[in-house]
């Protein structure tokens, strides 16, 4: 081999090393960003659970809210379903 060859060898040599270098710095920071994003994204998955928890709770507050003009439909409702929940124990007892 010419010593010309063998310069050009070693200046490609480094050129690739340089360009090894670069994209390994370039993966860890690809991988920092990813573990960072997952981490938010689990942070906003707890978020919303949580979210969807407390909206759980209000609706079943709302549903149990009774203002004073709602009374007295309240009560034709809860009768109401008294009535279905006794019709379905009637059916139930007849099927025996």
């Amino acid at each position: 081999m010419s010593e010309k060859t063998i310069v050009e060898i070693q200046t490609k040599v480094r050129a690739l090393i340089l360009q090894f270098q670069n994209l390994k710095k370039e993966n860890e920071e690809l991988y920092a960003m990813l573990e960072k994003n997952e981490a938010d994204v689990r942070q906003l998955r707890q978020q919303l659970l949580d979210k969807q928890q407390e909206f759980d709770a209000f609706k079943a507050a709302k549903l149990l809210e009774v203002s004073d003009g709602d009374i007295q439909s309240a009560r034709e409702r809860l009768a109401k379903l008294i009535r279905d929940v006794n019709k379905c124990i009637a059916v139930l007892s007849e099927q025996k």
